[in-house]
């Protein structure tokens, strides 16, 4: 069982930056991929961006390529999500996942990961 635990999301204005955290408690935190979906109130959880077990390979959605980034550190068993030039439309829960195997090698479904945190707000203000 693996459980993850996000932190840093909290009110930002339009176009600040914010780092997430998500620190899993697993010893074998490198043998998962990881990656970052949010949910927006009445919409379905969509892919953000992911990140391979050695770091060495990221995927991300159209929408945040050029301002979002993702990093791990496996020595500490935390992955981040680097948000910067925040939008209104970025406003939503934040989850970090882990995969064990990703099928397809596509990131983006929701279907392939194991394990989900419960979420961190992060809200873009105007």
């Amino acid at each position: 069982q693996v459980q993850l635990v996000e932190s840093g999301g909290g009110l930002v204005q339009a176009g600040g930056s914010l780092r997430l955290s998500c620190a899993a408690s697993v010893n074998t935190f490198n043998m998962y991929v990881m990656a970052w979906f949010r949910q927006a109130p009445g919409k379905e959880r969509q892919f953000v961006i992911a990140i391979s077990k050695s770091g060495g390979n990221t995927d991300s959605a159209d929408f945040v390529k050029g301002r979002f980034t993702i990093s791990r550190d496996n020595a500490k068993n935390t992955v981040y999500l680097h948000m910067n030039n925040l939008k209104p439309e970025d406003t939503a829960v934040y989850y970090c996942a882990a995969a064990r195997y990703i099928y397809g090698g596509n990131y983006g479904p929701v279907a392939n990961y194991d394990y989900w945190g419960q979420g961190t707000q992060v809200t873009v203000s105007s």
